[in-house]
């Protein structure tokens, strides 16, 4: 929880109407956006009303939450609800609503309209759109204490469409410290997924490019480690997209970007510049959801197949850039067959990250109000998840949903990167090994232990017995788990006893290696190197599946104690 440098100093005039603006993260390397947007409107319209930005995780006390909240009998407590705080918001409503009966609580964001619902009581005002896009009578209102019920504002629907830069100096010295950045250079999306909230707007609105590269310079002016861009299509028009890319090159700096990208808008162009880009500079999001053609249709994504896998695979080839891509678990004529294709066919692409998350059935969306076609059962809560849809049961959902946690675990990390790029190449039935290796998680209760590496790997170990490339891969498990800096091998990947020792390697090589390489060791610090690095003798066949060109039958590989960098940030490792 933030310990605030509130805004509500001991000599403010006591005249003034007091509010905080109040924000409940995932996490703390969060920050919430909406917050810094109804601070500035607040400043601009009602120059009476002192505020304070406050922001707290889900993860939080409660209590202290709620004692923070009511400290110094605010009149105003503004919150902003997405689907992973709703709840929370709603239950810290009625208990401030207990507490400060005075109180004035206005609930903004995307699940502002459903609170409304669901929270007693009149002292709770819903505000439902862009606050940029509220009337003006909303301020009035406030400042007069006499707030209606609720507001409406559609930005689509404004006059002069626009929206202000949400920073000040000190956001970056206190609220944003060390935290993600987000920022947005347009609002509204180009698609119309039925399953999105952003399906209801039409139209997409984009900031002036050199307007944008003002309000960027001063984000970079303050160092940021990431900045994540929240355009819900970054790249809708490409040129734009690379032109704003070419600026963060250059002034950039160590910061990572993170944008959320369409697979069929990227150009010939934009993939000249992403060759040239320094690794850990830019990830990126990109939406698949599916590879099922009716599926597509039903939730109006239709895009060319083609274009997706050669898209992805292009980007992973660069290895520069760090893609995350997103399969969504429960949509329209996906059944289990189609939802396998669709793992495998995404498996293939390339990708470091791969999400298969449940489909959310969110209140407005179109696919809300067609959810009784679809058979769809869902949670009536937060987030809304599915349980059964006409092509699922529960049961085959169940089964859907733990093998995506076990792709969670066992993928989405640097630990078996080798493994996979070498199933891959196999054409392995990934589909098929997952489900096995599933079956093995429940018998031994993994999804109750915490998903350690050592924990994986045994579990791999287990599967891969009686397999004829069984050695193979354990060897390719060996060499990622040393890359990722452990200094020693686990019991379940130690090497035989009647193998070479690291000690019988180590004193081989002291033995026949020069004095000095260079590059490597000089004379002043040769018994250092031979001290602080780690050797493992392996197959000639498991050096070429991961890319060391070797003449022995049997070459050693040599893991340094320092880093190569790259996007997984691997030790070193040399072949002798």
């Amino acid at each position: 929880m933030e310990n605030s440098n509130s805004n509500l100093t001991k000599d403010v005039d006591p005249r003034r109407k007091t509010g905080r603006i109040v924000g409940i993260n995932g996490r703390f390397t969060h920050s919430c956006l909406a917050l810094f947007y109804v601070r500035n409107e607040l400043q601009l319209h009602c120059p009476g009303l002192a505020t304070e930005i406050v922001q707290f995780t889900i993860n939080d006390n409660y209590y202290e939450m709620l004692l923070r909240l009511t400290n110094g009998n605010p009149e105003y407590i503004f919150f902003s609800a997405a689907i992973w705080n709703s709840s929370l918001i709603e239950k810290l409503t009625i208990d401030l609503q207990s507490a400060l009966p005075a109180c004035r609580i206005i609930i903004g964001g995307p699940q502002a309209s459903v609170l409304a619902d669901r929270i007693p009581g009149s002292a709770c005002t819903i505000v439902i759109g862009e606050i940029e896009a509220v009337d003006k009578q909303f301020y009035s209102d406030l400042m007069e204490l006499n707030l209606l019920s609720r507001y409406r504002g559609t930005f689509f629907k404004m006059n002069k469409r626009g929206f202000s830069y949400p920073y000040l100096d000190g956001d970056f010295d206190y609220h944003l410290k060390n935290r993600h950045v987000y920022y947005e250079s347009s609002k509204g999306c180009p698609f119309s997924c039925t399953y999105c909230l952003s399906s209801a707007e039409k139209g997409v609105f984009h900031k002036d490019i050199e307007l944008v590269k003002t309000e960027l310079r001063h984000i970079l002016s303050h160092h940021p480690k990431v900045v994540r861009f929240i355009d819900r299509t970054y790249n809708d028009i490409p040129e734009r997209a690379l032109a704003i890319w070419e600026f963060l090159r250059l002034e950039g700096g160590d910061t990572l970007f993170h944008f959320e990208m369409a697979p069929d808008r990227f150009t010939e162009e934009m993939f000249v510049f992403l060759k040239t880009l320094e690794h850990g500079k830019f990830q990126f999001e990109i939406g698949i959801q599916s590879t099922h053609k009716k599926t597509l249709e039903a939730v109006r994504r239709t895009v060319k197949q083609e274009v997706v896998h050669s898209t992805i695979s292009r980007l992973a080839s660069l290895g520069n850039i760090h893609l995350h891509v997103d399969l969504i678990l429960g949509l329209p004529f996906e059944n289990a067959e189609t939802f396998a294709q669709s793992f495998r066919d995404v498996f293939r692409m390339g990708a470091h990250y791969i999400q298969m998350g449940l489909l959310k059935i969110l209140p407005d969306t179109a696919i809300c109000h067609g959810a009784l076609d679809h058979g769809y059962v869902h949670s009536k809560e937060p987030p809304y998840s599915i349980l059964a849809t006409k092509w699922m049961d529960h049961a085959t959902l169940s089964k859907l949903y733990w093998l995506s946690e076990c792709v969670e675990k066992f993928v989405n990390n640097r630990y078996f990167v080798s493994l996979w790029q070498y199933l891959a190449k196999q054409d392995e039935d990934i589909y098929l090994f997952f489900e096995k290796l599933l079956q093995i998680c429940i018998e031994s209760g993994f999804f109750q232990l915490a998903a350690t590496h050592e924990l994986m790997s045994e579990k791999l170990i287990t599967l891969m017995e009686g397999r004829k490339d069984q050695q193979l891969i354990v060897e390719l498990l060996r060499y990622d788990w040393l890359r990722c800096n452990h200094r020693f091998l686990p019991e379940c990947l130690k090497v035989e006893v009647e193998k070479e020792s690291i000690q019988e390697i180590r004193s081989s090589l002291y033995q026949s290696l020069p004095q000095e390489i260079e590059g490597v060791y000089g004379r002043n610090n040769r018994n250092q190197f031979f001290r602080k690095s780690y050797f493992l003798r392996i197959s000639k066949n498991s050096a070429l599946q991961i890319g060391k060109s070797v003449d022995s039958d049997h070459p050693c590989l040599c893991f340094l104690a320092e880093r190569e960098g790259g996007l997984h940030n691997f030790n070193k490792v040399l072949v002798f």
